[in-house]
């Protein structure tokens, strides 16, 4: 089984910049689980991928690690990466691509390019 590479950053970074955050609504457009609608469980900015709810779950063969311990067999979701995933509207019911934008009192929020919808405030970057 060949080794995964090593992600390659763009410029000095140590990690990818994420359209997706922890708690986020998403559905999966690539892959077995295509179309399923799920919460975002959590991210890792470092190699680009995200734990999806009830997407990409594996069964796991674990030794056991004293005498007289059985093992066991455990399902769990493993991570995708971050580009098989699309923000979806729970008030429209449509998945769509996310911009940042500016509100009226100067604020920088995430919105669906697909239905205009604000997705949440994001901190200001410090300067």
């Amino acid at each position: 089984m060949p080794f995964k590479s090593k992600p390659k950053y763009r410029g000095n970074r140590k990690s990818f910049k994420m359209h997706v955050k922890k708690d986020d609504v998403v559905q999966v457009i690539s892959g077995s689980s295509k179309g399923t609608v799920a919460k975002v469980l959590q991210v890792f900015p470092q190699d680009s991928t995200i734990i999806v709810e009830g997407v990409n779950v594996k069964t796991k063969h674990i030794k056991p690690q004293a005498d007289g311990e059985s093992g066991q067999t455990i399902t769990r979701e493993f991570p995708i990466h971050s580009s098989k995933v699309l923000l979806y509207s729970e008030k429209e019911k449509t998945a769509s691509r996310s911009c940042f934008t500016f509100t009226d009192d100067g604020k920088k929020v995430r919105m669906l390019k697909k239905t205009g919808e604000v997705v949440d405030s994001v901190k200001p970057d410090k300067k």
